[in-house]
């Protein structure tokens, strides 16, 4: 059995059992997330496993961080996700009900910090949706990336719903007179939403990880 090194993904839906119509929800969730897939090049696509889990596979870091970014932005008003990022190998395990069965330190990573991101979002920052768990002990990397989340979670979380939608149209590489058409607003209206939501600090911050080069 191989094992490759790579970056899991595990998403969770806030306060799910808060929604009252879940199936409608989680068709609206798969429309949003086929966005996220068809933006950011993945090893394994955002898909849905088990009750309000999806999951997916990346090359690299910063790969799995813009696509975490653009399914907050891509979700329904009115729902939210915690996060958790894993560095580390990924092995095939055999086959399951919804196809190949994985495991491996990546996913035992994203696990961890999925968890460590709901404990802190409740007892020190509770606009913190992701972290992020990089290979044995935690390193400056570990602490610059989630140093990153800290902020983008809270410009996230700040964001108004069409604020959202602006970011994610504009990030897919949308005009602005396009989604002041949309949006039925002034293209003047949507700058001025884009700065203030923070846009190209996020945008920005993706650009210089890839910069960096580093894998995970």
């Amino acid at each position: 059995m191989s094992a490759e090194s790579n970056v899991a993904v595990i998403l969770d839906l806030v306060d799910s059992r808060q929604i009252a119509d879940r199936a409608a929800a989680q068709k609206l969730l798969e429309q949003a997330f086929a966005v996220v897939n068809a933006a950011v090049e993945h090893v394994e696509p955002f898909a849905a496993t088990l009750g309000d889990e999806f999951q997916a596979v990346y090359c690299t870091l910063a790969d799995a961080l813009e696509a975490t970014l653009l399914a907050r932005l891509s979700m329904p008003e009115g729902l939210d996700a915690r996060v958790g990022i894993g560095c580390g190998e990924i092995r095939s395990v055999g086959a399951g009900l919804t196809g190949v069965l994985q495991d491996g330190s990546a996913w035992w990573a994203a696990r961890s910090a999925i968890d460590e991101a709901h404990l802190r979002a409740d007892t020190r920052v509770p606009t913190l949706r992701s972290w992020y768990q990089g290979r044995g002990e935690p390193s400056f990397t570990d602490a610059a990336v989630n140093a990153y989340l800290l902020g983008r979670d809270y410009v996230v979380g700040g964001m108004s719903a069409r604020e959202r939608r602006l970011a994610l149209g504009r990030w897919l590489g949308h005009s602005q007179s396009v989604l002041a058409e949309q949006e039925g607003v002034s293209q003047s209206a949507v700058s001025q939403s884009l700065r203030r939501a923070g846009v190209t600090a996020l945008q920005a911050g993706i650009v210089a990880l890839r910069e960096a080069g580093e894998a995970c």
